[in-house]
């Protein structure tokens, strides 16, 4: 008994597979599907490819794929926002100020990557700020920074 596979089956499972990909979570299924995808778009071109061929281009596709996502693609997507972070990631990091504390209402820093999830951050501060200072986190009380300003 012979097995023939069609360009379009190939195509099908590939559908199939990203879409699973949509109920089990790992983003590795997804580049198995993008194998098959491969396959079934190499089959349309080249029709006569023997089953073992098919199966051995889809393996190395998807292996390729997978390949490529977790050692060159994965990694320079990673999170620089810092959030979640505790509080000893951002010691240190240096921001602008954009409102000055004024009775009792606490001033506003602004920093050009986003600490602990956000880029402003109310603060409190010991010497006289004036918009436009850069200050730096010495620590955090709750949602608000305690910094410092950065001597000239």
């Amino acid at each position: 008994m012979s097995i023939t596979l069609l360009y379009w089956h190939w195509l099908t499972l590939g559908l199939i597979l990203i879409l699973a990909e949509l109920l089990i979570p790992s983003f590795t299924i997804f580049w198995f599907g993008l194998g098959a995808l491969l396959v079934g778009v190499i089959l349309l071109i080249a029709p006569e490819m023997s089953l073992s061929w098919q199966l051995f281009l889809w393996a190395i596709a998807s292996s390729g794929f997978t390949f490529l996502w977790f050692k060159l693609l994965k990694p320079r997507m990673t999170d620089r926002t810092k959030a979640g972070l505790s509080r000893e990631a951002v010691l240190g990091e240096n921001g602008q100020v954009i409102a000055v504390p004024l009775g009792g209402k606490r001033g506003r820093v602004r920093f050009t990557t986003p600490q602990l999830g956000s880029d402003e951050w109310p603060f409190i501060c010991e010497q006289e700020t004036a918009v436009g200072d850069r200050v730096f986190i010495k620590d955090v009380s709750g949602n608000t920074l305690i910094v410092e300003k950065r001597s000239n």
